[in-house]
């Protein structure tokens, strides 16, 4: 199923309520935080022999790169916002 299917209404809402590019990157957010807790709750089963009471060192790089693509993402809408506010 193709997220435009999937996540109907969450687009419908977040676009209308902030325009099509700002509206996409917030269901796109959403969906990368829903990712990260997924990941995390897998991290409390997975822990690393290594060091005990952390996450595997895979989960942990998952974390890593998810939390870098939702600061991304948030700076980009940042921009956008920022931008829209200077043409007015």
């Amino acid at each position: 199923m193709s997220v435009y299917d999937d996540q109907k209404s969450a687009l419908e809402e977040y676009e209308f309520r902030m325009g099509l590019e700002r509206g996409r990157l917030a269901v796109t957010l959403d969906l990368v935080t829903d990712a990260l807790v997924l990941v995390g709750q897998h991290g409390v089963y997975c822990q690393s022999a290594r060091q005990p009471g952390k996450p595997t060192m895979d989960i942990q790089m998952i974390q890593q790169c998810l939390t870098g693509a939702k600061e991304l993402i948030a700076s980009v809408m940042t921009e956008i916002q920022r931008k829209k506010r200077e043409l007015q």
